[in-house]
């Protein structure tokens, strides 16, 4: 793969003198959407009272979330999007990219205001999606797995995994605000360049080195050089680009030799979990279904169930798996792969980055993920079981 030569020559290019009125109409999109961050609105504010109840009775006491109050107005706000003058934008690829943006956000708007509703299963299927047959298969086939060794080292605590976090930080000079977090279901969480870290988590040294190079080498990376952009369009984020975004992620574990098996198992249970929640839409029914057929502790069938009914029905966790697959293949196909790391961007777009960056419109990405520039060789068998996710 090629991707990193290229990367190196275009990113010392000039850029293009941009048009002000490109990047009047891209203030004035940031400034719209910049409040609209589902994933932080998801995250329950009483996560750790419910799960304490739930399990004080017995899984009979099912979580009764409660969310951030946010003061967006959907009408107002769409019909301000709808009424950004996109068609005086004389590039066709830049125009092409800004519309698709502006459709996505309309998505957005609709599951961020039916959030703890009813109504936000059915929002998030819409830009999500929902498990495919194909996408069963691949959980089950990891499922049925024969399991490795546990890992015997020792645990991490946060103060622990904060230090490798910071010592990647440091490594690869990237910028970033840091900061302990004890409501959280998921172990780490980067918005921007705020990194927040589950001040609760516990996990082995070969997690914490995977969950630094999913985190940082990916996540906050790509703010990072979204943030270097001239325009601010891939700060936002391309239509879909979260699992563009989750593949790139999981793909660093993996070329970083920190993928494991048990690792790929978590992410096959997410799926079996979102179309448990779709179907069943009952959080005990979930619960049980990963704990007694899939013999997983009480603590990780709660997390994992959790995450796919915050907000009311979040379908995003099943991408996790599916992203991973599609940009493997990717990776290994695409001589412009690195150009995925310039912001927020999404696979479908991108051949269109590519000319934006040729054109000299938007920058080659700054910061390349550690393990995509000096890969691990991963062993025969890590390499048929990933490949063979289809």
């Amino acid at each position: 793969m090629s991707s990193v030569d290229n990367s190196s020559k275009s990113s010392i290019r000039e850029l293009a003198d941009i048009d002000p009125l490109f990047t009047a109409i891209d203030q004035q999109l940031h400034a719209l959407v910049r409040g609209i961050n589902i994933l932080e609105a998801v995250t329950p504010l009483n996560h750790a009272q419910q799960k304490a109840l739930f399990f004080k009775q017995h899984y009979s006491a099912l979580p009764s979330f409660i969310y951030r109050e946010h003061n967006i107005s959907p009408f107002s706000l769409k019909r301000s999007l709808f009424n950004l003058p996109l068609e005086k934008i004389q590039d066709s690829d830049l125009q092409q990219l800004y519309l698709a943006v502006v459709d996505s956000y309309v998505d957005k708007i609709d599951q961020f205001k039916s959030i703890g509703t009813d109504e936000f299963l059915y929002d998030s299927m819409r830009y999500y999606g929902e498990p495919s047959e194909k996408d069963i298969r691949n959980a089950q086939f990891i499922l049925h797995l024969p399991e490795h060794a546990p890992d015997e080292s020792e645990m991490l605590d946060a103060f622990a995994i904060r230090d490798i976090l910071t010592a990647m930080v440091d490594q690869e000079n990237y910028t970033w605000e840091m900061q302990f977090d004890d409501t959280m279901i998921a172990k780490a969480l980067v918005s921007g360049t705020r990194v927040r870290l589950n001040s609760k988590a516990k996990v082995s040294k070969t997690d914490a080195l995977a969950l630094a190079h999913h985190e940082l080498g990916v996540h906050l990376l790509t703010s990072l050089n979204g943030n270097k952009q001239p325009l601010r369009i891939l700060s936002l984020g391309c239509p879909m680009n979260t699992m563009t975004q989750e593949g790139l992620a999981i793909l660093s574990e993996y070329l970083s030799g920190n993928l494991t098996l048990q690792r790929l198992k978590v992410l096959a249970l997410r799926v079996i979990a979102v179309k448990s929640m779709i179907e069943d839409k009952d959080f005990r029914s979930t619960f049980l279904i990963l704990k007694e057929k899939y013999h997983i502790d009480d603590e990780l069938a709660y997390t994992i169930t959790a995450r796919v009914y915050r907000g009311g029905g979040y379908t995003k966790d099943y991408l996790y798996l599916k992203g991973f697959s599609l940009v493997l293949t990717a990776y290994e196909q695409e001589e412009n792969f690195n150009n995925l790391l310039a912001g927020k961007t999404s696979l479908e777009f991108l051949p269109l980055i590519t000319r934006l960056i040729d054109k000299q419109l938007l920058a080659a990405p700054h910061f390349i993920t550690p393990a995509f520039k000096e890969p691990k060789v991963n062993s025969a068998v890590e390499s048929f079981i990933t490949h063979a996710i289809k």
